[in-house]
């Protein structure tokens, strides 16, 4: 869904929101896949990271509707995905916490 975005936004804003869009999802899957992949005592650092990642992309998308670079319905289905993922990465975090 955010490759579609990113070919409808025009030239200038491709080549710098777009992009910057684009690798902070990907920063923010791999800490995923770090936390994943990390003994229990190492993964809440990276599950803060990745939240913090999510935050980062939250703003952009809300950039992009605030510029109105894109369709609404698109933005606002990618900020409702974005919230169940940090729904997720925080229940992910409070049970990395306790153990």
């Amino acid at each position: 869904m955010v490759i579609d975005l990113d070919s409808r936004l025009t030239k200038r804003w491709r080549y710098s929101l777009g992009v910057s869009l684009e690798n902070s999802i990907l920063t923010c899957l791999e800490l995923l896949i770090m936390a994943k992949n990390a003994p229990k005592p190492l993964k809440a650092p990276y599950l803060y990271k990745a939240d913090a990642q999510l935050e980062i992309i939250r703003l952009k998308l809300r950039l992009l509707l605030e510029l109105k670079l894109a369709n609404e319905t698109m933005i606002f289905q990618l900020q409702s995905q974005m919230q169940e993922i940090g729904r997720q990465v925080g229940g992910w975090l409070k049970s990395a916490q306790n153990t």
